[in-house]
């Protein structure tokens, strides 16, 4: 009796974890993915170093981002240090 209530504590557990870390992570990691995918020429981009610039070419993990007004500034950088993407206006 005491192994069954052992086993149902560490399934109970284990389903808990599942729920509370596994899953909302990779519902994030999906999430992120999509943002990345939907990365275009044109659109304004926050950095995670916190600049906004504007996507000026991109290569399948790379991008070339303008910053700056004087449009002097062009930094290339992975796609990953995106965090969020501003759509310019149609």
């Amino acid at each position: 009796m005491n192994g069954v209530v052992l086993v149902g504590y560490i399934i109970f557990f284990a389903a808990l974890m599942y729920f509370m870390v596994i899953r909302p992570q990779n519902k994030e990691k999906k999430k992120r993915d999509e943002l990345l995918a939907s990365v275009a020429v044109g659109d304004s981009v926050l950095t995670s170093s916190g600049f906004y610039g504007v996507i000026i070419d991109m290569t399948d993990d790379t991008v070339i981002v303008e910053f700056g007004s004087n449009k002097n500034c062009r930094i290339p950088m992975q796609k990953a240090a995106i965090v969020e993407i501003e759509k310019p206006e149609a």
